[in-house]
């Protein structure tokens, strides 16, 4: 891991490392270097930052920050916050954990899922009006269209449950994968 000199210097150890690492992440996340690293920033932050400030300790263009500022607004997971004495907008990141995923969840699902769906439908639609394609190719797409489907139903369910279900659900883990092994095992026997 390499970093130019000075900058992130007035960052703990353990801040810096987290910006650089959340930053590296961002390509496996759809979203610029730049985004992650003004994220990580706010979320270890123990205050509100200005743009200016963040700015600074990230050794980021202006322009770059403001621009990373209304991505993360925008994905709701900052917010600007008033600090009295100073007409300056400070921001603020979401830090509860859970809110943050939900938030996240959500937007994605909006933004990669929904258009995927409505998209498979138009597709779907086109094939069942031509008589001449083949019904390899419709079941296909209806195959496709029906995991979509099932995948942002399940993006539902679990962004309606409260959090103590949903952390049940992650702790029961490999359990849940041994009943659902013993129940194929013994429809396949029976």
């Amino acid at each position: 891991m390499t970093e130019t000199t000075g900058i992130y210097d007035k960052l703990p150890d353990a801040v810096r490392r987290f910006v650089l690492h959340w930053g590296n992440l961002a390509d496996r996340w759809g979203v610029t270097r730049s985004v992650s690293q003004v994220h990580a920033l706010l979320y270890a932050a123990e205050r509100p930052l200005t743009a200016d400030e963040i700015s600074e300790l990230l050794g980021m263009a202006r322009s770059n920050v403001s621009t990373s500022l209304r991505e993360l607004a925008g994905w709701n997971l900052i917010r600007r916050v008033p600090v009295l004495g100073d007409r300056r907008e400070h921001f603020a990141a979401e830090t509860d954990l859970w809110t943050m995923i939900q938030r996240i969840a959500a937007g994605r699902k909006q933004r990669e899922l929904d258009p995927a769906a409505a998209a498979l439908r138009e597709c779907l639609a086109e094939a069942r009006a031509d008589g001449d394609l083949s019904p390899v190719v419709r079941l296909r797409l209806e195959e496709m269209l029906e995991f979509v489907e099932r995948a942002g139903t399940w993006y539902d369910q679990m962004l309606a449950l409260p959090k103590n279900q949903v952390m049940a659900l992650m702790k029961l883990g490999a359990g849940v994968v041994r009943v659902l092994e013993r129940a194929r095992g013994k429809r396949a026997a029976g």
